[in-house]
């Protein structure tokens, strides 16, 4: 059983500031000594960037989509090992999941495994009294607890008690309220806000602001009963321990640094759990990989925002191209893929893989269940997993030839062509993992090296 007191921030849209809200409050609870544990869910990178610089301690994700939903409980508890406070942001819209399976995925459906209470966050620039029937109506369609409603985008002493009386009205207490002129905002671009991991000095300031704007605006006295009123939670932590951890300690590489910020905790936990010495690699500012390094993990980010910067760094570029050509295993998702390619908009890269990578207006984004169509350091043909992908480039094989489940394509999934680049030593994709839904990742690279 896990006592951990909780509460999960949502909203009933995306734009209304759960992330305003969510990373506030870890800020504000943090600054007051309290050791807090962040979360986030669905497959999104960027926030929990931000959490971890207000907790002090990893942001971790809950999706249900990628690991599911009986992972959901132990995972948190994990996660929250050592924390007095769970602070979890929600996805979306409240009730927002996978498009077409109902609940799934949704921060609801987070919430309830959780049994944890919600806080909405309504941006509420635009209301009066109608606020009502919205809080009304998002309390009432679900089997969610929802303990109350923290006020966004509030304009005046006036505005705020109309909509404090319309929420008393359907008997919904508001913690808070923040000002239309109290935003702090963070810098956007082509795939939303820009990880903390690539401007650490402003994102500190912005998550101090934030935690001066949440202690000034929310009853956190309040908010922490409302935590504290979620029963205990039937789960064990999760391990990321391998039953059989492959011996010797090889080394593998991970590579991070602003270029590549997308990477899930429980990555780096697995690969340790498996066997391995992790040593993680910024390929903006290393020469080379680690040393003695025999494995190599690339997870997303933007090397299109840096991609002069990956090409002028050749010592490392060659440093990896020695790996691959080695046999050293190597698996690298979305961003990564790019930086193994020949070019990136033109700009030298690895050339790990023969095929141009560029940039393109279209947004490539959703869930998929992919099937794997050739053995590789990740899995072997026939698994059968869910990914997820988000990415606005293409990648095309130098040679002109369609990728094929003959010629070593990664992944099959149904609507879309044959994806990624996969050998004995190489696995490369658009795909993003959670690896603690596939536990076999881990163990089947590390033995391998």
């Amino acid at each position: 059983m896990v006592t951990m007191p909780r509460v999960v921030i949502g909203a009933p849209a995306s734009g209304h500031g759960k992330t305003t809200v969510a990373t506030g409050l870890l800020a504000a609870f943090a600054r007051r000594g309290l050791p807090v544990a962040p979360f986030k869910v669905g497959p999104d990178y960027i926030d929990p960037g931000y959490h971890a610089l207000a907790a002090g301690r990893p942001g971790r994700n809950l999706d249900s989509v990628l690991v599911g939903e009986d992972l959901i409980g132990p995972l948190f508890a994990h996660g929250s090992q050592g924390a007095s406070l769970a602070v979890i942001e929600g996805v979306m819209g409240l009730y927002d999941g996978r498009t077409g399976a109902g609940e799934t995925g949704s921060t609801a459906q987070v919430a309830g495994l959780l049994e944890a209470p919600v806080i909405l966050v309504v941006d509420a620039a635009a209301q009066g009294r109608s606020i009502a029937a919205l809080v009304h109506g998002f309390r009432s369609f679900g089997s969610v607890r929802m303990a109350g409603v923290i006020l966004n985008r509030v304009g005046s002493d006036r505005h705020e008690a109309i909509l404090r009386e319309a929420c008393e009205e359907v008997g919904t207490p508001v913690l808070g309220a923040l000002r239309r002129a109290d935003a702090v905002a963070a810098p956007s671009r082509h795939l939303g806000l820009v990880p903390a991991a690539e401007r650490r000095a402003e994102a500190r300031e912005s998550v101090d602001a934030l935690a001066a704007l949440i202690e000034s605006s929310v009853d956190l006295a309040e908010v922490m009963a409302i935590a504290r009123s979620a029963p205990p939670l039937d789960a064990e932590p999760w391990s990321p321990v391998a039953a059989d951890p492959a011996p010797g300690r090889p080394v593998v590489a991970l590579a991070g640094g602003p270029a590549f910020s997308f990477a899930y905790a429980e990555t780096a936990e697995l690969l340790a759990g498996a066997g391995a010495s992790v040593v993680t690699v910024d390929p903006l500012r290393d020469e080379a990989l680690p040393e003695g390094t025999r494995g190599l993990v690339v997870g997303g980010g933007f090397p299109e925002v840096y991609a002069s910067e990956l090409s002028a760094n050749e010592p490392l570029r060659k440093s990896v191209a020695a790996l691959a050509a080695s046999g050293g295993s190597i698996a690298a998702e979305c961003a990564g893929l790019l930086w193994l390619c020949h070019t990136l908009d033109g700009a030298p890269m690895c050339g790990v893989i023969d095929a141009e990578a560029a940039m393109t207006p279209t947004l490539t984004l959703g869930y998929r269940d992919a099937v794997a169509l050739t053995d590789s350091p990740l899995a072997p043909a026939g698994t059968r997993v869910t990914g997820h992908e988000f990415h606005r480039t293409t990648v095309h094989p130098r040679s002109g030839l369609l990728l094929s489940p003959a010629g070593g394509a990664a992944w099959a999934w149904r609507g879309a062509d044959p994806e990624g680049f996969a050998t004995a030593s190489i696995h490369a994709s658009y795909l993003h993992l959670h690896w603690a839904g596939n536990p076999g990742f881990a163990s089947r690279l590390v033995t391998a090296l």
